[in-house]
């Protein structure tokens, strides 16, 4: 089967998910990270959340060209091949009419979609379906943590109306457990896929491609590679999940 991962940003599969590409394509499958938010950082002055967040990554103005060349080494690395959608991160996104950035601040990326972005739902929707092959496995966020941008991902994913995967969002997951107990009890499955040894080194090898990435979350690499290995061993493998056919207490 040929499975396709969409990724709302360079990294999020390879955080989510890395170890498990690696044993699918070691296992002859056909694997692809598709990344929404890839497109160049548009032209004009940036706002001061997104000239800081340059600062945290150590980029220049098009941020977005060092981490298309991080996310080619990250698939590599996993067996996998990659597709860049041209639409831009959320910190550089606009109001159309007003100008304004729309996600200027921290508490803003994980907030809801403001009304100015919520037509891009359709656009990426539109976008993927122009793209994706048949007989083909697609896995999205479950956008775990809200980013604004994952939702964006999940709801155009969500619009094809193709039967879905769903990844679990590496590491804001882990402030999430409570959502996964209640989809649980909504009647969500999920399926645990063994990771080897192999697998894991693969996954972090995959990640700490995203140099750029790894203070965001960690002080370095070698944290890095503690935690997922960590987070690995408390669920003995990678979960995707399914939604139920039938439920209106699911987890939406």
């Amino acid at each position: 089967m040929y499975w396709i991962y969409l990724s709302p940003h360079f990294d999020d599969v390879a955080l989510s998910c890395g170890g498990l590409l690696w044993e699918q394509a070691q296992a002859g499958d056909p694997v692809s990270i598709w990344t929404v938010c890839a497109g160049s950082v548009p032209t004009g002055e940036l706002s001061p959340f997104a000239k800081e967040l340059h600062m945290r990554w150590q980029a220049d103005q098009d941020a977005a060209a060092q981490r298309r060349s991080e996310d080619l080494r990250s698939c590599q690395r996993l067996g996998a091949g990659y597709l860049h959608f041209t639409f831009p991160d959320c910190i550089y996104r606009h109001d159309p009419h007003t100008g304004e950035f729309l996600y200027s601040t921290e508490e803003s990326l994980n907030g809801p979609l403001q009304p100015a972005d919520t037509h891009n739902i359709v656009f990426l929707e539109e976008e993927i379906k122009r793209l994706i092959p048949t007989e083909v496995v697609l896995v999205c966020p479950l956008s775990l943590g809200n980013h604004v941008d994952h939702q964006l991902t999940r709801l155009a994913t969500q619009g094809l109306g193709y039967p879905l995967w769903y990844y679990q969002d590496y590491p804001y997951v882990l402030r999430c457990k409570d959502m996964l107990e209640y989809m649980e009890q909504a009647g969500w499955k999920s399926q645990c896929f063994p990771i080897s040894p192999q697998g894991l080194v693969a996954w972090q090898d995959s990640i700490a491609a995203h140099a750029s990435q790894i203070s965001t979350f960690w002080m370095d690499a070698l944290e890095m590679r503690q935690a997922v290995s960590e987070y690995l061993e408390q669920n003995n493998g990678i979960q995707l999940w399914r939604k139920p056919k039938l439920s209106t207490l699911a987890y939406q």
